[in-house]
């Protein structure tokens, strides 16, 4: 009774390897009848093919011999009719009281289930570690203190160092020096629980050159909650950062393009009020009083072109990447140096509402001038028939710097008002307008950690907020 209760698979064998007992799961499983099984040898009742790779009969004598079990093993065994099932089986002697061994039990419990989850596990763990491995972008895990535990080809590419090189090293030992506070802040943040998406650290490389990267930290915890360990995905920034810094480039000079009549104009100006006073000079050389005059206005003439002339020098020369402390309205006069004539020839009046105690701040200078050109051009382009341009500057109290760009053109449609920020996205006509300004102004808030938002309403006009965090040190 007790045998026919077992959820196993009971064989018992006698010394000359004939069976003895075999329960009801066995029967049951094997199909096979009490008669057919009872008094049969081991050969009888397995397909050769099981005996051969088991070595089961060999098995069974060895335990008869030695008195020792033998534990263990898979077998893997089908019956007529039946797919194939796992077994996971082992060998146990029946001693008497002398210490005779009398009979030798075979007890195999089904395991088919289990060895199936296995292998998906298996296929599922072989899987993820392909996708880390494949992945373009550094995967790294991390223990709770932030000390490297994987390290993914990605990450040897980008870096240089192989994982063997790394391995239970703090992830800030290749940090770059000046953020290596800011790592260690954000691993003891983690560890308490918190989670940080696209922060950009640099990382220094084995041959020590810094690369930027933008960082994602997620927890990995156990089935209790507890954080156990830190994933890391960093994104090589290097490349993009060079080709922004081309395409910021490139739209610079075709703004300088779209600039050039006003410019031109502007430069006309003082080099005709000069070429007149340089012509009143040699017609009447003994004039004291005129020479003086006209001395003074060849001199300022001269100035005025050489500030336009050193203006369009500085917009069309590549960022140099170095933040520095900037007044906003002395920015916006700047560039508006290099385009306000030929806001004027296109009837656009401006407003200047400049608050004069704004705080300075801390900024790429040549990339938010090159923001507010493309603001400026954006409007101008709104307004073909005239109209007028206000720009104001403030702040919202104590944490940020709002400039404001407001016209009085066509408007954006609501279905387009999602679209303006894409790139190459335009509404003006083929060869008008290359789609980049207001995206490449986007792109150079967000770098600032800014924001930009816009409001319009069709026919009357539009209103960009530029939002700059106030950050002197």
């Amino acid at each position: 009774m007790i045998f026919s209760c077992i959820p196993s698979s009971l064989l018992m064998f006698d010394r000359n390897l004939r069976v003895v007992i075999a329960n009801k799961n066995f029967l049951e499983k094997s199909r096979r009848t009490e008669y057919e099984t009872i008094g049969k040898h081991v050969d009888d009742i397995f397909p050769s093919v099981i005996l051969q790779y088991t070595r089961l009969s060999e098995r069974i004598r060895t335990v008869f011999e030695t008195g020792v079990g033998d534990r263990g093993r898979e077998m893997y065994y089908r019956s007529p009719g039946l797919p194939t099932r796992v077994y996971y089986y082992n060998l146990t002697p029946l001693v008497d009281n002398q210490g005779i061994v009398e009979s030798v039990m075979l007890i195999m419990d089904d395991i088919t289930q289990q060895v199936s989850l296995r292998e998906k596990v298996r296929q599922t763990e072989r899987h993820l570690a392909g996708v880390v491995e494949s992945a373009n972008d550094i995967v790294t895990s991390l223990d709770p203190k932030g000390m490297i535990l994987t390290w993914n080809n990605a990450a040897e590419r980008i870096s240089g160092y192989i994982e063997r090189e790394l391995l239970s090293k703090p992830l800030t030992s290749i940090c770059a020096d000046t953020q290596k506070a800011t790592l260690v802040s954000i691993i003891e943040g983690l560890s308490r629980g918190k989670t940080v998406k696209h922060i950009e650290l640099g990382l220094k490389t084995k041959t020590g050159k810094i690369i930027p990267i933008s960082w994602s930290f997620a927890l990995m915890r156990d089935d209790a909650q507890a954080v156990v360990g830190i994933v890391g995905v960093g994104q090589d920034l290097a490349e993009r950062r060079e080709l922004e810094a081309q395409l910021f480039h490139s739209a610079k000079l075709a703004s300088l393009g779209v600039m050039a009549g006003g410019i031109a104009h502007e430069i006309r100006n003082p080099l005709g009020i000069s070429s007149a006073a340089a012509q009143l000079l040699l017609e009447y050389p003994e004039n004291e009083t005129l020479r003086k005059e006209c001395a003074q206005k060849i001199y300022s003439g001269i100035k005025r072109a050489s500030q336009i002339i050193e203006e369009l020098l500085k917009f069309s020369r590549p960022s140099e990447g170095r933040f520095e402390l900037t007044n906003i309205n002395d920015a916006i006069m700047e560039t508006l140096t290099l385009i306000e004539k030929q806001l004027v020839l296109m009837r656009i009046e401006i407003k200047k509402n400049l608050d004069q105690h704004i705080p300075v701040i801390k900024v790429e200078r040549n990339l938010m001038k090159q923001a507010f050109l493309n603001m400026l051009l954006n409007a101008a382009n709104a307004m073909p028939d005239g109209g007028t341009l206000t720009l104001t500057t403030t702040t919202d109290g104590k944490n940020s710097v709002l400039i404001g760009f407001r016209d009085t053109g066509c408007g954006i449609p609501s279905e387009n008002v999602d679209k303006i920020f894409d790139p190459f996205f335009t509404t003006m006509p083929v060869g008008k307008g290359t789609g980049l300004g207001l995206s490449i102004t986007y792109s150079i808030i967000k770098h600032h950690e800014g924001a930009i938002h816009v409001e319009s309403t069709v026919g009357k006009g539009t209103a960009f907020t530029i939002k700059l965090p106030i950050k002197k040190t």
